[in-house]
C-alpha cells in the first residue's frame, strides 16, 4: 500500500465542497456563532488526537505511514484507548470542519471516509501487525477498541 489515508479524507472533504456548491446544498440549520464554535471545538479535538498519536510515533522513532515497517507495537498514551487515533482524529476533524463551515456534506462524508480507510489501510495494517507481533498484538486488540 502506498496511498496516504489522509488523502481519502481530503478527497471526500473536497467532494463535500463540490456537492454543496454545485449539486445540492446541505446547510446546517444552527445559529451561526454556536455552529462555528461547536464545529471548531470538535475539529480541534480531532486535531489534538492526531497530534497526540503523531507524538507517540516520534517518541518511539517510528514513521506513521501505514506502509512503513513498525519496529515496535505502540500501546502507550492515546494508544491505550484507541488503536487508530489518527484515523479517529481525522474523522472528527472533518466532522467538525463541516459543522463549522455549515456544510453538511463535509460532515456527512466523514464516516464514509473512515469506512474507506478501514478497508484501504486499517484492515491491512491489522493483518501486518498480527503477523509481526503475534500474541502481543492479539492481547492488545482484545483490550483496546479499534476506533472508539
Amino acid at each position: 500500500m502506498g496511498f496516504p489515508p489522509p488523502f481519502v479524507f481530503l478527497g471526500l472533504t473536497l467532494a463535500g465542497v463540490a456537492l454543496q456548491r454545485w449539486l445540492w446544498p446541505l446547510t446546517l440549520p444552527t445559529d451561526h456563532p454556536l455552529r462555528v464554535g461547536a464545529g471548531a471545538a470538535i475539529a480541534a479535538s480531532g486535531l489534538t488526537l492526531v497530534l497526540n498519536a503523531r507524538l507517540w510515533f516520534l517518541r518511539t522513532g517510528q514513521h506513521p505511514a501505514p506502509w512503513r515497517p513498525s519496529p515496535e507495537l505502540l500501546i502507550k498514551g492515546i494508544y491505550r484507548y484507541t488503536r487508530n487515533p489518527m484515523y479517529v482524529g481525522i474523522t472528527v476533524f472533518q466532522l467538525g470542519l463541516g459543522i463549522a463551515l455549515g456544510n453538511g456534506w463535509i460532515a456527512a462524508l466523514a464516516p464514509l471516509a473512515l469506512l474507506i480507510v478501514h478497508f484501504l489501510a486499517v484492515r491491512p495494517e491489522e493483518a501486518y501487525l498480527s503477523e509481526k507481533f503475534g500474541e502481543a498484538y492479539l492481547d492488545y486488540t482484545s483490550s483496546v477498541r479499534r476506533y472508539l
